[in-house]
């Protein structure tokens, strides 16, 4: 019945064997992901050890276009308070987000119903005075119409308008229908 053990660390290993510990709750992250690679005070958990960290191009987008993409239906109760903090409740909903951590942290706990688009300014970051004049793409560029068109161009344009308004060979609406009408009457 009792066992006789020649040293202290068989039975060690004997009472480790019958002790099970059982972990409730999130494992710590310290000890979880342990190798990471710092840089530019990001950590990168990369698949294989070889691997190389990508440079990062230029500097991070000031903007993210957000687009939901799942359902509502079905989910906590506070993915639905991240969606309706971020203005994503409405279906096929998209939102302008700041590019700050704790929209980032918000975006993290969502990032399985959403698409997220860093935007980019072409043609320069939009002024007070550029607003009305700007529009954002669906691939998450935005636009600002800058200047409008030179007058010579639009003086042309208006004389060309002008020019087929006044030809002989031009037939006007009344002319078309009645051709239209002849020619659906007498197919052959």
């Amino acid at each position: 019945m009792f066992k006789v053990f020649q040293s202290s660390a068989s039975l060690g290993q004997h009472l480790k064997g019958l002790i099970t510990v059982r972990h409730y709750g999130k494992p710590n992250k310290k000890f979880l992901y342990k190798d990471g690679i710092l840089k530019d005070q990001i950590y990168y958990y990369p698949r294989d050890n070889n691997r190389e960290i990508p440079p990062l191009e230029g500097e991070p987008s000031k903007l993210f276009r957000v687009t939901r993409l799942k359902p509502i239906k079905g989910l906590p109760f506070w993915e639905k308070r991240i969606l309706r903090g971020l203005g994503l409740f409405e279906h096929n909903a998209v939102a302008v987000v700041k590019n700050i951590p704790e929209n980032n942290a918000r975006l993290w706990k969502v990032k399985h119903l959403v698409e997220i688009q860093p935007i980019t300014f072409k043609y320069g970051e939009p002024t007070e005075a550029d607003v009305e004049r700007t529009f954002l793409k669906e691939d998450g560029e935005c636009v600002v119409v800058r200047k409008l068109e030179a007058v010579e161009i639009t003086n042309t344009k208006l004389e060309a308008a002008e020019e087929i308004r006044n030809a002989k060979k031009r037939m006007d609406g009344e002319t078309l229908r009645k051709d239209s009408r002849l020619k659906w009457l007498n197919a052959w």
